[in-house]
């Protein structure tokens, strides 16, 4: 007899190829694998009554739930809690507590979203400036120039162009809409003339809306917007064409965002966020939405490495979720003296590691370097 400790860290897709891969039934498989993966749900606030009734029911199931000391005795009111189990204990959870008081009934509701999370393919999406100040010189292109990197880039394996006329690095000053839409409109004539569109799918990185109905008009069907639809009048030109919306969080602006940010529970604040500019999505008619927690913008490194660590949690809203930290400035507060253009190691690794966690669109940079480090974490994974 012969053992080896094998992964169980991939995806449930892969999972079930595993387990059917020694000739079980594909019904027992599916069964086993909600047992495999663990779940660790941070839950703040909860009635001590409720996690006292929590704690019994979890540990009925073979769950648990981590409380801190004198919940027993109920020496606080509310407290924050671990909730530890699999996605089947999760699943039971979510009907066991449905007839239970202080709140239970709310988080049985909720608890399944956040295991049951749909599963998206992997995309690249290939960053274009059309300025002279982005952070990041090698992305800054003009009209033709433009183009023939958005060839290069689709050749590459983008799925996605993003393509914006203002800079938004730290520190940047707001442009004029005219100025915008002036840096924009050779692109986005040249990308309808050669009918770009139908090799891969643009996104407009722009807020200001006579600059996201022109590109729209012009074969772009995503809306990269980094207010997160502040603005009514971006969120009813994008259900009129049917629009794509990335929903990004920032604290601040880009001109104020990096001046001392403070959060008291910045997973909390940035969920909450999402939530309301989700239904604001919806009043609007708008059904296609991507998260972005927007690593970088408003956010200390404390900050950026938390929403890294937990960015599986940003699954159970059902949306597809984006990472872009590409050669961002977090990487030198981590690896001390490394200009812009030596960020792309430390760059692939909080990638991979973010679409390892759930994010399904990466924001990049080097189109190339990315394809091929994505391809080769796929083929690792998809391996038995």
């Amino acid at each position: 007899m012969e053992f080896y400790k094998l992964d169980n860290s991939c995806d449930i897709q892969n999972t079930l190829k595993l387990f059917q891969s020694i000739g079980s039934d594909e019904t027992g498989c599916k069964i086993i694998s909600k047992k495999t993966k663990s779940h660790l749900l941070y839950i703040k606030n909860i009635h001590v009554g409720g996690a006292n009734i929590l704690k019994q029911d979890a540990l009925s199931i073979g769950a648990d739930l981590l409380v801190p000391m004198g919940v027993i005795v109920a020496r606080e009111k509310y407290v924050n809690v671990i909730l530890v189990g699999t996605t089947k204990h999760f699943e039971i959870l979510s009907r066991k507590e449905l007839a239970q008081p202080f709140g239970l009934k709310e988080l049985a509701k909720e608890l399944q979203s956040f295991v049951n999370t749909k599963i998206y393919s992997t995309k690249i999406m290939g960053i274009i400036n059309a300025n002279d100040d982005s952070f990041f010189e090698e992305s800054r292109f003009k009209g033709s120039d433009a183009i023939d990197k958005i060839e290069t880039m689709i050749n590459d394996g983008a799925d996605i162009i993003d393509i914006g006329g203002v800079s938004t690095r730290p520190g940047s000053d707001a442009v004029d809409e005219k100025e915008e839409l002036v840096r924009i409109q050779p692109i986005c004539d040249l990308i309808k003339e050669k009918k770009l569109y139908e090799k891969t799918v643009f996104s407009i990185d722009s807020y200001t809306p006579r600059v996201i109905e022109y590109a729209l008009k012009s074969g772009f069907t995503i809306v990269n917007d980094i207010t997160g639809l502040v603005n009514d009048e971006v969120a009813k030109i994008t259900a009129k064409y049917g629009a794509t919306i990335v929903i990004m969080h920032m604290q601040g602006t880009p001109k104020d965002m990096q001046h001392n940010p403070i959060y008291e529970d910045v997973m909390c604040e940035v969920d909450s966020f999402f939530k309301e500019r989700i239904q604001k999505a919806k009043e609007f008619g708008i059904e296609k939405i991507i998260l972005d927690v927007g690593i970088g913008f408003g956010k200390t490194l404390e900050h950026n490495l938390i929403l890294l660590k937990n960015m599986e949690h940003f699954r159970h809203f059902g949306y597809e979720v984006l990472i872009g930290a590409s050669r961002k400035s977090l990487i030198e507060k981590v690896i001390p003296n490394t200009p812009t253009s030596q960020r792309l190691p430390a760059t692939l690794t909080i990638h991979l590691d973010s679409v390892r966690k759930g994010a399904s669109i990466v924001r990049c940079h080097d189109v190339k370097e990315h394809s091929d480090a994505i391809k080769m974490q796929e083929s690792i994974d998809k391996s038995i």
